[in-house]
């Protein structure tokens, strides 16, 4: 009996620790050139400024630096956890996802509002601020799109509309 309690003890540990499904790859896009790329060389191009020769080929096509992606992926945005859920459940946070899906987006699944409200959230929960690498890092599907010619614009607005948090009554 002892030994079924530790088997079972065992096998729900396990599950416990097994990783979340997360992007394994991102598709590129900018203006009519698209290329995949997986979060793990945006992950490294964000933390060591290193592009791999696939990513750095694709950026030379677009003519954009490696530097220029990677201060888009680290540029961040203070927030609570509570007050993002907040903003998120308003009518001006439904309006930001529309917005935002519009540039970043699943193209397998009908549910990318609900994918990068999740990936905001875990992003948020970690240090109080979002970083675009986090955000595809924690994105629950295997694979999303970006609108890479729109994607600074958006920041902008996102960064005006979050600079205004603390004047909201949440």
């Amino acid at each position: 009996m002892k030994s079924w309690i530790f088997l079972f003890s065992v096998i729900g540990s396990l599950g416990a620790i097994a990783p979340v499904q997360a992007a394994e790859k991102v598709i590129l896009k900018y203006n009519v050139l698209q290329e995949s790329i997986s979060v793990a060389q945006l992950s490294t191009l964000s933390q060591t400024g290193e592009a791999s020769p696939e990513l750095h080929t694709y950026l030379d096509l677009v003519n954009k630096k490696p530097e220029e992606l990677r201060q888009i992926l680290n540029q961040s945005i203070t927030v609570t956890p509570t007050v993002l859920s907040n903003l998120l459940d308003s009518f001006a946070g439904k309006y930001l996802l529309n917005k935002l899906t519009e540039v970043i987006s699943s193209p397998s699944s009908q549910n990318s509002k609900e994918s990068l409200r999740n990936a905001l959230i875990a992003s948020v929960n970690t240090n109080d601020d979002i970083r675009l690498i986090e955000v595809l890092e924690n994105y629950p599907d295997p694979e999303l799109q970006i609108e890479g010619d729109r994607l600074m614009e958006l920041y902008q607005q996102v960064k005006a509309i979050t600079g205004n948090l603390s004047n909201l009554p949440f």
